[in-house]
């Protein structure tokens, strides 16, 4: 499988924001400022990376093995939690103005499906490590780029003149739409 057709497929045509609707919450619950936002995609990135490797290893060497299949879920959520603790402290430790400015965000990290859903998505999919790990980290890739561009829009929006009742949430549920409609555009330019 070519990797750089498997990257521009997981940054594009198949985005998880975009495509899948995956990972909406801290998507838009995040996505006001471009800082906040690149500051929350990169450490989703390092999350879904670092998610995708040890839930491969989890599954490949210690479930299927043992025919703990059915298991997957709860192993897979037990790695992400482990993840994001160790993101969280590090965060806390070294940025403490970003760790506040993220909030909750931070921690719900751990129930972000879109990290939840990679892990699954390798599985089902039937990759090997190397491609478990680069759809991870390409898939974050395009969360990232999803988030960022949110962001810069919403930064925009808020000096535009707006409506009354669409300013605030529901004019960013609009442009998430148009955003996606955007991004549909890029199907059919990559067959895996």
């Amino acid at each position: 499988m070519n990797v750089i057709l498997f990257m521009i497929s997981c940054i594009l045509t198949n985005n998880f924001i975009f495509n899948k609707f995956l990972g909406c919450c801290p998507f838009l619950g995040v996505s006001s400022k471009v800082e906040t936002a690149a500051s929350m995609g990169i450490a989703v990135t390092f999350v879904m990376t670092i998610a995708s490797l040890f839930a491969w290893m989890v599954n490949a060497w210690v479930l299927v093995p043992l025919e703990l299949e059915y298991m997957q879920t709860i192993a897979f959520i037990l790695i992400i939690a482990g993840l994001v603790q160790f993101v969280e402290m590090f965060m806390k430790k070294s940025m403490p103005a970003l760790y506040s400015a993220l909030g909750i965000y931070l921690p719900l990290i751990t129930t972000n499906c879109a990290v939840l859903g990679v892990a699954t998505l390798n599985v089902k999919e039937g990759y090997n490590l190397l491609f478990s790990v680069l759809n991870g980290t390409f898939s974050a890739l395009g969360f990232l780029l999803a988030i960022v561009l949110m962001a810069g829009v919403r930064e925009r929006l808020e000096s535009s003149k707006i409506p009354k009742c669409m300013k605030g949430f529901p004019i960013s549920l609009v442009t998430a739409g148009l955003m996606a409609m955007a991004f549909m555009g890029f199907n059919g330019l990559v067959k895996l």
